[in-house]
């Protein structure tokens, strides 16, 4: 009986873990906007759309970077999400660099995400949660 109600715990945390991380941290479900540039890399082989995302009237402008690959049948994916931004400055380094917004990525395969950058995250997101936990 205590074997069963350990699984379902583990169960219930895995579902919440990964909720929050769907509902708050998946670069799939990021919204859409509007387009605002478009850069093919020097050999033809990427292109990375950037769009303006307008969050309302109480948050700040955010860009999202869609890769799309051009030579392969791939779906096109989310590389780039940055706040407090309204303009994309877009610059391949070479075939399979390029850098956004002064973020050097190497395509396919890294993503910039603000959300996971340690400098946004503790100076805007964390200091009451750590500000909470300290003076306990």
């Amino acid at each position: 009986m205590k074997k069963k109600i350990i699984i379902a715990v583990t169960i219930l945390i895995t579902f919440l873990i990964y909720g929050v991380y769907w509902a708050f941290f998946d670069m799939g479900r990021l919204p859409k906007g509007k387009i605002i540039s478009e850069v093919q890399s020097p050999n033809g082989s990427y292109t990375i759309k950037t769009f303006i995302a307008n969050g309302g009237a109480t948050t700040s402008y955010a860009i999202r970077g869609e890769l799309i690959y051009n030579n392969i049948k791939k779906k096109s994916k989310n590389i780039y999400w940055n706040y407090r931004e309204d303009k994309a400055i877009i610059e391949w380094v070479d075939d399979d660099t390029v850098i956004i917004n002064g973020h050097e990525l190497e395509v396919p395969n890294e993503k910039f995400d603000f959300r996971r950058d340690l400098k946004w995250v503790n100076c805007c997101n964390f200091n009451f949660i750590n500000f909470v936990f300290n003076n306990i």
